[in-house]
């Protein structure tokens, strides 16, 4: 907000600028997902805001950042069907399991090539 200005002159302003803001009630959460993390903003204060047709939002609140675990969940049964079908280790099946995000026919077609 410009010093000086209340809020009234300030959406008049706005207004003649060609400017339209608009509150989202009850937003609860607003989440922004990244290959590697995402950005969670709780009990947010959002707005919409339209200038000469171009679409923004402004989010105001507390942000927190959580890590994202990339690492997919290689189950025991799994490693047991790659050492019986490719011939191989366990250490060597997990490893490839691991390298193929856990998809077990493309460990086996690996581990057999």
């Amino acid at each position: 907000m410009m010093p000086g200005m209340n809020p009234r002159q300030m959406q008049k302003a706005m207004q003649r600028m060609g400017i339209q803001q608009q509150e989202v009630d009850n937003a609860e959460q607003v989440i922004i997902k990244c290959a590697d993390k995402q950005i969670v903003i709780d009990n947010p204060s959002v707005s919409k805001v339209n200038m000469m047709g171009q679409e923004t939002w402004q989010i105001l609140g507390e942000a927190r950042e959580e890590s994202l675990d990339t690492t997919p969940e290689i189950n025991e049964e799994d490693i047991e069907t790659v050492v019986e079908q490719a011939g191989c280790s366990v250490e060597e099946a997990k490893k490839a399991l691991e390298e193929n995000n856990g998809d077990i026919a493309a460990t086996i077609m690996q581990l057999n090539q």
